[in-house]
């Protein structure tokens, strides 16, 4: 590293420590370390101002789908910044906006016919719920008594307060628990560490019933229910139980409660569909879209609803029934150019094709790491993997959360040029869709000896 590279990254990281507050993030523990400052990227890598080069393993928080600097992205903003960059839904409308609402329309499951913007994914949830709220007071036979929602423990749906009041994760949601609103909790279907008390080869899918017991008891309070399909990210990557998804939304038919699926982390790809719900054929009422819509490039989210969500907010100026709801930059120009420039590769590139590839490399590669003297379990759907340590293999003992055994891991293997954020005590794995082979393993090994070295003692 040259004197000049050397002191513009001191300079640099001086002046993060000074200024930047950072998300998720421990400000006092932030300022004792050495930060990476991220400079530039290329495929799969980050590279630092001093020309390090990491490999991404969780793709930019889960985000980035085809890679740093993809000449067909940025070309398409480029191409976009010669027209305009931005302008106005609220009374105007967009090429972009609009060409993009069709395509993600003709790929959702079927029956979500209209497209609501936002800029993130926390914003694509308080839409989906202002929706739900509002449309039982609007819709054919008004049910107003629908005051309520119900969502999973461990559930994590975005950070204001709708969505804080919605997820069910105390350690990033119990301070505010005197801002939020109730929200009926059914208990999560994470199968390494029942909270019903059952073994996963036996239960019968208690985890189901439980949920069909809430809808059953309580359920003409509920104007919806909110989830992640198949696997819940933040909670630890819960992958649920082949068939849950399904029972969920049949529940939801039966007591007339609405659907929303939030697939912000596991759509466009990450459980190999190229929406989670598809695997198991559940058509929600509301989705929720958000990080890997403009291919990681840009901030934009979206709500999907279907024409009969839609149509109770139909009606004349005094009838009151307009949606009153938007964001600045809703539809952003640029962002909806990267987006739609994004679906193209899907097509052109065969990206689920490649995904199904990847995945099962991914899953052999994972293998031994499953049999670790300090490896829980190790957690996959498609290209979402995470692996949780354990104290005692044994007895399922979890390691002191002062010990930061994760945390631990996830340095140990930056130092061999591999980037990765973990959740608690679990490594997460979602690397771009475009890594190549030899990285993928470079990745998996990083993470192997990462947790070799941070459970050593």
């Amino acid at each position: 590293m040259s004197a000049p590279s050397a002191a513009r990254t001191r300079r640099l990281r001086d002046a993060d420590k000074a200024h930047l507050w950072h998300p998720f993030t421990q400000m006092a523990e932030w300022a004792a370390g050495e930060p990476v400052v991220i400079e530039a990227g290329e495929r799969e890598f980050l590279i630092d101002t001093d020309g390090r080069r990491y490999i991404d393993g969780v793709a930019s928080l889960w985000c980035n789908l085809h890679g740093h600097r993809r000449p067909e992205l940025d070309e398409a903003v480029r191409r976009q910044l010669g027209r305009i960059a931005h302008s106005t839904l609220l009374g105007l409308t967009s090429a972009p906006a609009i060409e993009l609402a069709e395509r993600l329309v003709g790929i959702a499951p079927r029956g979500l016919t209209r497209v609501f913007y936002s800029d993130s994914g926390a914003a694509a949830v308080e839409i989906a719920l202002k929706m739900a709220f509002q449309y039982w007071r609007q819709c054919a036979r008004p049910e107003p008594q629908r005051t309520k929602f119900a969502g999973l423990a461990l559930g994590y749906h975005g950070d204001t307060l709708g969505a804080v009041s919605v997820g069910g994760i105390d350690v990033f949601h119990g301070i505010f628990r005197p801002l939020l609103f109730e929200c009926i909790r059914a208990p999560a279907p994470y199968c390494y560490r029942c909270p019903l008390g059952k073994r996963r080869e036996s239960c019968g899918m208690a985890c189901a019933d439980a949920l069909e017991q809430v809808l059953a008891s309580r359920g003409r309070e509920v104007a919806a229910l909110i989830l992640e399909p198949l696997v819940q990210g933040a909670g630890g990557m819960i992958v649920h139980p082949e068939g849950y998804l399904g029972r969920a939304a049949e529940a939801c038919r039966r007591h007339n409660v609405l659907l929303i699926a939030d697939e912000v982390a596991t759509g466009f790809g990450r459980t190999g569909r190229m929406f989670a719900c598809e695997h198991e054929g559940v058509r929600p009422d509301i989705m929720c879209l958000g990080k890997g819509i403009s291919g990681g490039y840009l901030p934009l989210a979206a709500t999907l609803a279907t024409e009969r969500i839609y149509e109770a907010f139909l009606g004349g100026p005094a009838e009151n029934r307009t949606f009153f709801h938007g964001h600045t930059y809703t539809g952003n120009a640029l962002a909806c150019a990267a987006g739609l420039a994004s679906l193209d590769i899907f097509e052109k590139d065969r990206v689920l094709d490649r995904i199904a590839g990847l995945s099962a490399r991914l899953g052999a590669l994972l293998e031994p790491l499953a049999a670790m003297l300090h490896v829980g379990e190790v957690r996959r759907r498609g290209l979402m993997a995470g692996i949780e340590l354990a104290a005692d293999r044994a007895t399922r003992a979890a390691y002191p959360p002062a010990e930061r055994r994760g945390r631990q891991a996830c340095l140990a293997a930056r130092e061999r040029g591999v980037w990765l954020r973990p959740l608690g005590d679990v490594a997460v794995i979602m690397p771009p869709y475009c890594i190549s082979d030899e990285s993928l393993a470079r990745l998996v090994e990083a993470v192997r000896m990462g947790i070799e070295e941070a459970t050593a003692t």
